[in-house]
C-alpha cells in the first residue's frame, strides 16, 4: 500500500466513515491538533528517564490516538472504535494528584523554562489547551469524557512540568510582572 493516495490533493479528505469534508474543516482541525500533540508528548517521552512518566506518556499516547479517532470518525461509526471512559479522567486526576503531594504549594504563576524537557512539558500543555478549544468548537458531536480527558491532561503536563523541576534540581521560575514606571 502506496502512502499517498492522491485522493486529497484538491483540498479534500474523508473522515472515518466515507464524508468528504475539506481539510479546514473543524473536526479535521481538532484531530490535527491532537496529532500534534501525540508527536509533542512522544518527544517529552523521549527526554525522561523516569520509568514511571515514561510508561504514563505512553498511555497518554494510546488514549490520544482513541481521542483522533473519536474526532475523525462519524457519530454513526463510533461503535466500532474505543472509547474514553470516565475511568480514563479518574486515571489523569490521579496521577496529578500523586505528583502533587510531592510539590511545594503554588504561589504564583510559573514561566516555562529552565530544562528542556520541563519545555517541552509546557509545550504539550499548550498544544493540548489548543487542541481542547477545537474540541469544544466541535459542540454536542464529542462525547463529554473526550473533553474533560483533554482538559485534565493540559493540567497533567503542567504538573509533570513541576514535578520534572524538582527532579532535575532546576528552579522553577515564578512570574514577577515588570512593572514600568
Amino acid at each position: 500500500m502506496k502512502v499517498y493516495t492522491k485522493t486529497g490533493d484538491a483540498g479534500k479528505t474523508s473522515l472515518t466513515g466515507g464524508k468528504r469534508v475539506a481539510k479546514n474543516h473543524p473536526r479535521i482541525e481538532a484531530y490535527g491538533t491532537v496529532d500534534e500533540l501525540m508527536a509533542h508528548t512522544a518527544l517529552l517521552m523521549d527526554m525522561l528517564d523516569d520509568d514511571g512518566d515514561k510508561k504514563f506518556l505512553l498511555w497518554t499516547l494510546d488514549r490520544l490516538m482513541v481521542v483522533a479517532s473519536v474526532l475523525a470518525t462519524e457519530e454513526d461509526s463510533r461503535k466500532k472504535i474505543p472509547a474514553l471512559e470516565e475511568e480514563d479522567v479518574i486515571r489523569v486526576e490521579q496521577q496529578i494528584d500523586g505528583m502533587e503531594c510531592e510539590l511545594e504549594p503554588l504561589h504564583s504563576f510559573v514561566l516555562p523554562g529552565g530544562h528542556i524537557a520541563v519545555s517541552q512539558c509546557h509545550v504539550a500543555r499548550t498544544v493540548c489547551r489548543r487542541a481542547e478549544r477545537t474540541i469544544v468548537a466541535l459542540e454536542q458531536d464529542v462525547p463529554l469524557p473526550v473533553n474533560e480527558w483533554v482538559n485534565r491532561l493540559s493540567d497533567y503536563f503542567f504538573v509533570l512540568s513541576r514535578k520534572i523541576s524538582k527532579n532535575f534540581h532546576v528552579a522553577i521560575k515564578n512570574w514577577t510582572p515588570i512593572v514600568r514606571k
